[in-house]
């Protein structure tokens, strides 16, 4: 079994910081102790000349150097040299050392409060959760110092480095990282032995549609049984378009991220497989048999709840297109392309061959709910709900979505269909969707707007319907009112720990609360009548201006389908 120093120092090979620079202390004897022959040792006599030294080879190579700081004392002695590297944009990575966890509580001897130490200086800052996170954590920092330009600092308590660590744990850190939009001799990846500074970021226009990189062509062009996962940093008509034609080219399956917030892909595409199950295990499964995942718009991978074990399965590589820094950093890839992602995508399609008028429109069929109304003595249910809703809804609606326990049906029945087509909250919070289609009505008067969303959370944001009355914003919102948080008492179901403590709350009427708010409101409580209510409504939603509430008796789903 390897520890957690064993696996940062393979971390340290790997990102080129061999030399340590330090003025030690005793919570950091039990990393230096035994140091590998490839590693080296530089003692200065303050920690000021520690963060100053790592700076200097900073400044030479362009590349983030490592300065080992003691706790409290050592990192309040280096503020200063920390903030000289801040201002001076290099890039360090500063490991600071901690008492050891099992008695932080008790706040021992040389214990720091190590958190805000070095003010807004440091570019980055991580105490890691557990002893297993560490490694990840300062293959993390390089990335960030190297983007920011400036000091990424981790506090590493003394008892995690000789903690075990299962070869399967996931290091949350891209292999390699490379940030497009620059040419070859100013890319920063790992191995060169120079990166530019922020200027030659700068001097650079990101959003040029001949961005190429070959890196990312070649894993692709190697790749057997390549498949995709499509996320909301995709949601963009360039993106779809250019998400199609690598599809259809590769003949690869597209799925959609666990949680987004948007659709990053037509999700009535015929090679849209669906949205990838929450559970670890469950995604592993879905992505099993594939030698690449490319993953655009979107970090890899989120999860919920923990399951242990690999990502993917051995042998499959991952590879990340984010425009965001903090989702590349974070994604445990073999290769992090840091740009647009329709950029990259586009420069991707041109290094394959791909024509690029290719993928400029795509399938928008019928929607096939595959549900009809309640059977005879049947309640109605959210399937019901939104299969009506499918046959009615025009192909550019945008559709809000905070029904929990209905999420994966309105995935299925309600695909979307456009960019900006579904919208949700990636967070996981209630309150987001009332207010959100109000807004996203405001800013597209244009799109036809709908909110689905279940009655525990339209409490949270039912306010938002007086705005939405005094700004005349004509969305409809479509309440599944089951009169309880119906996907806590799944989870309950499933915990199997005993009867959950919280009631149902029937009584609340979310058509007497929008009413009060001066929002028409109809309280449907059958098929035929909610058919009938869709019918005059729904031609309206292109052009309307008073906003709409369907109060929608449903009953809860039996079954959990995360």
């Amino acid at each position: 079994m390897l520890t957690v120093r064993d696996v940062t120092f393979d971390v340290l090979r790997r990102h080129g910081m061999t030399t340590l620079f330090a003025n030690p202390g005793s919570t950091e004897v039990p990393l230096l102790c035994g140091l590998p022959d490839d590693l080296s040792f530089v003692l200065a006599l303050h920690e000021g000349s520690v963060v100053g030294m790592a700076t200097g080879v900073a400044i030479a190579t362009r590349r983030p150097a490592l300065a080992l700081l003691h706790t409290t004392a050592g990192l309040g002695n280096a503020v200063g040299a920390i903030a000289t590297a801040r201002v001076n944009r290099a890039p360090l990575v500063v490991i600071v050392g901690q008492q050891d966890r099992r008695h932080l509580a008790l706040e021992p001897f040389l214990t720091g409060r190590l958190a805000g130490l070095a003010g807004d200086y440091p570019v980055w800052f991580d105490q890691p959760p557990r002893a297993q996170d560490v490694p990840g954590a300062i293959a993390r920092a390089w990335h960030e110092a190297q983007t920011w330009r400036g000091p990424a600092l981790v506090v590493v308590p003394m008892d995690d480095w000789p903690a075990e660590m299962d070869p399967h744990e996931v290091i949350a850190a891209p292999r390699q990282l490379i940030r497009a939009g620059r040419p070859p001799e100013l890319r920063d990846t790992l191995g060169t032995s120079a990166a530019p500074d922020m200027r030659d970021v700068l001097a650079i226009d990101l959003h040029s549609s001949a961005d190429v990189v070959p890196e990312l062509a070649a894993l692709v062009a190697e790749a057997r049984t390549p498949v995709i996962v499509a996320g909301s940093g995709a949601d963009s008509s360039r993106t779809w378009a250019a998400l199609v034609a690598l599809a259809e080219h590769l003949g690869c399956p597209v799925w959609q991220e666990s949680f987004g917030a948007r659709a990053g892909f037509p999700q009535d595409h015929a090679l849209h497989a669906g949205v990838l199950p929450a559970g670890r295990a469950q995604q592993r499964a879905a992505l099993g048999g594939h030698d690449l995942v490319l993953v655009v718009g979107a970090a890899a991978l989120r999860h919920y709840p923990y399951q242990p074990g690999p990502l993917v399965e051995e042998g499959t590589r991952i590879a990340v297109v984010t425009d965001d820094p903090a989702e590349a950093h974070r994604s445990p890839a073999d290769l992090a392309v840091l740009g647009p992602p329709a950029t990259v995508c586009e420069g991707l399609l041109a290094e394959l061959g791909v024509p690029a008028e290719a993928g400029r429109t795509w399938r928008t069929g019928e929607r096939d709910p595959g549900v009809t109304g309640p059977g005879p003595g049947e309640p109605m249910s959210a399937r019901h709900v939104l299969a009506a809703l499918a046959v009615r809804l025009a192909p550019d609606t945008v559709v809000v979505e905070e029904t929990p326990s209905s999420r994966p049906d309105l995935h299925r029945i309600l695909p979307a269909r456009r960019p900006l087509g579904f919208v949700s909250a990636a967070m996981g919070g209630l309150g987001f969707a009332l207010p959100a289609a109000v807004g996203l009505r405001m800013a597209a008067p244009e799109r036809p707007m709908v909110a689905v969303v279940g009655d525990g959370s339209a409490i949270y944001g039912v306010q938002a319907l007086w705005s939405a009355v005094r700004y005349q914003v004509g969305a409809l919102f479509v309440v599944l009112a089951n009169g309880r948080y119906a996907v806590m008492d799944r989870l309950a179901d499933m915990h199997e720990g005993g009867k959950a403590p919280w009631p149902s709350f029937e009584e609340v009427s979310l058509s007497g609360l929008a009413r009060s708010f001066g929002c028409p409101a109809i309280r449907v409580e059958d098929h035929d009548h909610l058919l009938a209510v869709l019918d005059e409504v729904v031609p309206t939603l292109p052009t309307r201006t008073e906003p709409l509430l369907l109060d929608v008796a449903v009953v809860p789903d039996t079954v959990f389908r995360p």
